[in-house]
């Protein structure tokens, strides 16, 4: 029986796809996520204008990579919905990173990914309950369509033997061109590996490419000349001038207290921003009277984690891929020199605080192989006050601070503080009732009520800072503060709206009580605590001795990456191959949570003890009873707990994303 031949669409369809059609949705799908990526639907077509004009190749590169994964379409017999899910999943990615640049100036990242349960739990902080209404409305169509495509959409009748050659042809041509013009913008310096501004790079690069980079580029590279040889040498220097310096006695008697301060800057610093009045009067004062600089930080707008890494072990965060938080990759299952570590050798508790979840970056990980010996997260605070954006405010901070003191009264005490309150999104329009700071005059009157809201919330700050100096100066223990700011707010501000020119600078203070000289100087992040420690002559530890002893050398940044690659990505020559640092056995919380009574009043049922927190989950056996936080130490129960034996109860510490942190039961049994 003679066959109908086959239709013009059936015969010509692969060839099509491959050379139309694909390219097509390509280009579409890239000038889309470039024009979210230019921030061209709020701001105008100026930056993808100049983007597209002045890197060509770099666009074009961009459509390529984009192309590239549109391309094994080519193979498949559901090729319309292969190429409608990928085409979503890059808009999905250009429509986020257009909505994270419109609320911090740090783009989005594959970092950003391995945070994202933290992201979604602060997602009602930047946008109201109908948009998250809409959000979840316009994910579940997006799945459904793409459900009925698969099920139902058209399917590819050619041959699997044309479709596999076919898309071989298709792969590599692309791939060859790619390479090519891949080359070409390299040579032409229109691409770049090196991401000194990782904003700066997504506006001269592209979105896909950048994109790549933070997934694919991730870690410090081996440097060149990297042996036994290059790490002793360093080493060599390091002790030589160790021992040529004249240091004191170490005094490992006083406490060591950081605050990092979320987005804190000295408003002044702004150009063109005038207000009614000075809103951090403290910081003013504290400025003048002890030692204080600019400090260099690695990020902007957010990126918090980075600063802090930096702070807490001495390593530049630059080393690392672009965007790549440390805390996230290598610091999630190894240990490394720290503050912590290098005080602790000296006799010293460490103690961690954070007013906000303890999953953020991981910290209830990580901060185990840094040393801590416990970590209070906001799971482990009484009921906070919040800011009108939902973040708890930094007043709680100094309770928090004056308990960890008390918790070790027999140790000098190492505590590090990490501050929220100051955290974006700023809102654009007024949400305060008779703000106590008023913006007069702004350089950029959109941010108007945006920086309005931030200069309060950073009055409020230093109100926390002045209240804090206050509770230590009364207390009969030398102290040292260190006060600084993780990165400038996200307020759409520019280098030249900056009184330092750049907009990787903030601040720091280092408050004592008893009688440090004034030394003021520009630092690093990562050469902070050396500073801090080298005024105590605390000189213990490879990477401390390092920043305090070799900063004026020649080969400084050099030699700092070939350590940095050596204890994290090398054959640990430093350590003669083993890691001398063990996790710490590190708990939640300062205190333990305890049950002391079970009683029953009015018909109701109460839990009394110490320690509680809104985040406190009464347990009878395996099942978890309705709790109602009332103090630190009383919880109130709304159902029966069948049993009048408080021994037969336990608590949970329960997150918002019901994870469980610990479990009193479990604390018992071990």
């Amino acid at each position: 029986m003679k066959q109908d031949p086959p239709t013009p669409n059936a015969r010509h369809s692969h060839k099509r796809i491959a050379l139309v059609d694909l390219p097509l949705v390509a280009l579409v799908v890239t000038l889309v996520v470039e024009l979210f990526n230019h921030k061209a639907f709020t701001d105008g077509l100026e930056s993808f204008a100049v983007f597209a004009t002045e890197h060509p190749l770099a666009l074009f590169t961009d459509f390529l990579i984009v192309l590239a994964t549109l391309t094994p379409a080519v193979f498949l017999r559901r090729r319309v919905f292969y190429t409608t899910l990928m085409a979503i999943l890059w808009l999905i990615g250009g429509a986020a990173n257009g909505f994270i640049l419109l609320n911090r100036m740090t783009p989005f990242t594959m970092a950003d990914l391995t945070v994202l349960n933290s992201g979604l739990d602060t997602l009602p902080n930047y946008l109201s309950t109908g948009y998250i209404v809409l959000l979840a409305v316009a994910v579940g169509l997006t799945v459904v369509v793409l459900a009925l495509l698969f099920w139902k959409g058209p399917r590819n009748q050619v041959p699997s033997r044309k479709r596999l050659y076919g898309g071989i042809l298709a792969m590599l041509m692309n791939l060859g061109v790619l390479c090519c013009v891949w080359a070409a913008a390299f040579q032409t310096n229109q691409l770049s590996t090196v991401f000194s501004n990782l904003a700066t790079a997504y506006e001269d690069y592209g979105f896909s490419y950048c994109f790549l980079q933070t997934w694919l580029n991730k870690g410090i590279s081996q440097p060149m000349g990297y042996g036994s040889r290059s790490v002793e040498r360093v080493e060599g220097m390091v002790e030589k001038l160790a021992a040529e310096a004249q240091t004191g006695d170490p005094q490992t008697d006083v406490n060591v207290i950081y605050v990092q301060l979320e987005s804190f800057i000295d408003p002044s610093l702004i150009q063109g921003l005038t207000l009614s009045e000075d809103p951090v009067p403290n910081w003013t004062a504290l400025s003048e009277q002890y030692s204080t600089g600019a400090l260099t930080v690695p990020v902007v707008g957010a990126g918090t984690a980075n600063t802090e890494c930096e702070v807490l072990t001495g390593m530049s965060t630059r080393f690392f891929g672009p965007g790549e938080y440390p805390y996230e990759t290598r610091l999630r299952d190894r240990t490394v020199e720290s503050v912590a570590y290098d005080l602790k050798e000296a006799g010293y508790a460490a103690h961690a605080i954070h007013n906000h979840n303890a999953t953020f970056y991981s910290r209830n990980e990580v901060y185990a192989n840094l040393g801590f010996d416990d970590f209070t997260a906001l799971e482990y605070m009484p009921q906070v006050k919040t800011t009108p954006q939902n973040w708890a405010k930094d007043e709680i901070l100094t309770g928090q601070i004056l308990k960890a003191l008390n918790t070790t009264p027999d140790q000098a005490d190492l505590v590090f503080t990490v501050s929220v309150q100051g955290h974006g999104k700023y809102p654009l329009e007024p949400v305060l009732e008779n703000p106590e700071i008023s913006v007069l005059s702004c350089p950029d009157e959109r941010f108007r009520y945006a920086a309005e809201y931030y200069v309060n919330q950073v009055h409020e700050m230093d109100a926390f800072i002045g209240a804090l100096t206050d509770a230590l100066e009364q207390r009969e223990e030398r102290t040292v503060l260190v006060l600084y700011g993780d990165h400038l707010p996200a307020l759409g501000l520019e280098a030249s709206d900056m009184e330092s020119g750049t907009l990787f600078s903030t601040e720091y203070i280092i408050w004592d009580n008893f009688g440090l000289e004034k030394q003021d100087q520009d630092l690093t992040a990562y050469q902070l605590t050396s500073e801090v420690l080298g005024r105590l002559n605390i000189t213990n530890g490879v990477i401390n001795q390092f920043h305090q002893f070799c900063r004026e050398q020649s080969t400084y940044r050099r030699d700092l990456e070939l350590l940095q690659y050596d204890v994290l990505y090398g054959k640990k020559y430093l350590y003669d191959g083993q890691m001398p640092y063990e996790p710490s056995q590190m708990q939640l919380g300062m205190s333990p949570i305890e049950i002391q009574r079970l009683f029953q009043l009015g018909g109701e049922w109460y839990v009394s003890g110490e320690n509680f927190s809104p985040y406190c989950r009464v347990m009878s056996g395996s099942r978890q009873l309705d709790t109602v936080y009332l103090s630190a130490q009383l919880l109130k129960i709304t159902e029966d707990p069948e049993t009048e034996n408080a021994k037969d109860l336990s608590i949970r510490v329960v997150d918002k994303h019901n994870e469980i942190l610990t479990d009193t039961a479990e604390q018992r049994a071990s």
